[in-house]
């Protein structure tokens, strides 16, 4: 498996956000991020919109699966579809914590990208009538069901905790650093990017589900933006005072587990399907984490650290 993934990300605007994993000088000391301005420029031009998307052949599409491939692409639906939700509602005070008035701006700008990833899913849920709920609130409980505990536990355990602190005491900047490692490293950067990436693939490669497809690629779009302002902030706060670059990795060694039990879909236990086995597509669930590891270290190069043993 590649580093940067297929052909998509070598596309002009995919490069354009700087994600380190995306650039060929990643490994190097030196590297250009783009700066918090540059982001929110990038942000005004790369504008796409939910109700552009066309789900008349993903509704036909949908209607051909057999029950239990419709099972397995609920996993990793089911999984983007409640943590982009959890995700927006998080921001809120990691944004207000930010200590630069031009990093703010470009965090409100994420705010409203995740905010339309959640219309993305919740319309093409309705429309290509995947789910029984009629109501976003319930087509968010009924998906539900198809993540596993270490989903629950990194988003509404470790990434909540963060936040939760950062509401009551925003100044915390060792905190911060903490809650942008977790979200822009690992849940965006690393378990967000990887599945979009599978899903994407092989939806291409079966010739699937065309709308979704378009759909989800700006959404990845937007979140290699968003792990580029992360990889820029890191290193920024890491440069700036040695207990930062200690947080990182402090937060990396205690997430990493757990981003790692993330990645073995639910229905794997279901179908007893061992980490090591090829699953459609021709990769398995450790060739999923191998991707995952290596964009981290890339990005982790590109702040000046290295991933902890």
């Amino acid at each position: 498996m590649s580093d940067t993934g297929s052909g998509r990300v070598e596309r002009v605007d995919f490069r354009a956000t700087s994600d380190p994993a995306l650039q060929d000088g990643a490994e190097r000391d030196g590297m250009q991020l783009l700066s918090y301005g540059e982001l929110y420029s990038l942000w005004e031009r790369q504008h796409w919109a939910v109700q552009d998307l066309d789900f008349s052949q993903d509704r036909a599409d949908w209607a051909g699966f057999a029950p239990e491939e419709r099972f397995m692409r609920m996993s990793g639906l089911s999984s983007f579809f409640i943590g982009e939700q959890r995700v927006a509602a998080e921001l809120g005070p990691i944004m207000r914590a930010a200590p630069d008035e031009q990093m703010r701006i470009f965090l409100c700008t994420q705010i409203a990208d995740e905010a339309r990833h959640v219309a993305f899913f919740d319309r093409f849920y309705k429309e290509v009538g995947v789910l029984e709920a009629n109501t976003l609130e319930g087509r968010l409980e009924e998906t539900a069901e198809h993540t596993n505990a270490a989903f629950t536990e990194l988003f509404d355990e470790m990434l909540k905790r963060r936040v939760d602190r950062l509401a009551a005491e925003p100044e915390d900047t060792e905190m911060l650093v903490e809650a942008i490692t977790l979200y822009h490293m690992v849940i965006e950067g690393m378990l967000a990017l990887t599945g979009q990436h599978l899903i994407i693939d092989y939806n291409e490669k079966q010739g699937t589900l065309p709308g979704f497809v378009r759909g989800f690629t700006n959404v990845a779009r937007d979140e290699h933006r968003h792990v580029a302002f992360g990889a820029r902030f890191l290193r920024d706060m890491a440069a700036s005072e040695p207990s930062y670059g200690e947080a990182i990795q402090r937060t990396l060694q205690e997430v990493g587990p757990v981003a790692n039990d993330v990645l073995r879909p639910r229905w794997a236990e279901r179908l007893e399907v061992a980490d090591d086995e090829e699953l459609p597509g021709g990769l398995s669930i450790n060739d999923g984490r191998v991707f995952a590891a290596r964009a981290l270290e890339r990005r982790l190069k590109a702040i000046g650290l290295t991933v902890a043993a």
